[in-house]
């Protein structure tokens, strides 16, 4: 049945975002059939259809739900700041939150849309235009502001969909730090923050030739690989 007023056909909109989101969140993006939507929000096919226009729709209603709760709850950069460690916290805030949503991550930012990019995805872009452009009025910008807003959220969405295919205990997180100072080193101008400097750096070329010698045994060269690999990534 159609609902009567506005009010009620708002209270079943937000339901069947709700209900939606729960599926995402429990079955990933394939548990998003509109059948299986319907029987959790109570509804018919029809009042997808005429409240979100399509099952697409609705998916992009969903994504933007789960990306406004992000954004409200995500603190303003402190404007006495370093604009550069502000875009440092920022990217760090993205990873965190795309490993602590894997599934809405992927729907917003790893499905491919030739017709049209995800408004979602699109919206997320105007925080980070705007951490680029105060590192611009600082004088620390070496490319365009629109070719770093680029660079940064090509790379920040790679680094986490390349850690959300990988599992879990096998995510290596110092993936994103060197991907964010090397994008933050392409970008911006003086000297970026080390991320693997002195014993870190000696470790990983230790590490990379221990397959050259037969100096140790398979037992030895497995613990030094371990001890090697602890080395360099705390530094």
């Amino acid at each position: 049945m159609a609902p009567r007023s506005p009010a009620q056909a708002a209270q079943t909109r937000q339901r069947i975002i709700e209900a939606t989101s729960a599926l995402l969140t429990e079955g990933g993006p394939e548990a998003l059939s509109t059948r299986a939507i319907c029987a959790a929000a109570g509804v018919q096919p029809p009042t997808i259809y005429r409240l979100f226009g399509d099952k697409q729709g609705l998916i992009d209603a969903v994504a933007a739900h789960g990306m406004e709760v992000y954004l409200a709850g995500r603190p303003e950069p402190d404007a006495d700041a370093d604009p550069i460690e502000a875009l440092r916290l920022g990217w760090d805030e993205h990873v965190g939150f795309g490993l602590a949503n894997a599934a809405l991550y992927v729907v917003v930012f790893g499905t491919p849309r030739s017709h049209r990019p995800s408004p979602t995805a699109r919206a997320t872009v105007a925080p980070l235009a705007a951490r680029i452009h105060n590192i611009a009025q600082a004088g620390k910008l070496r490319v365009s502001e629109h070719l770093a807003v680029e660079m940064v959220f090509a790379s920040g969405c790679g680094t986490v969909l390349t850690l959300l295919a990988t599992p879990e205990d096998e995510r290596d997180l110092t993936l994103s730090d060197a991907a964010r100072e090397a994008v933050l080193a392409a970008i911006t101008v003086g000297t970026p923050r080390p991320i693997q400097p002195g014993i870190a750096s000696t470790a990983i070329a230790l590490r990379a030739m221990l397959d050259t010698t037969d100096a140790l045994t398979s037992e030895e060269s497995a613990l030094m690989r371990a001890w090697l690999t602890r080395i360099a990534q705390t530094g």
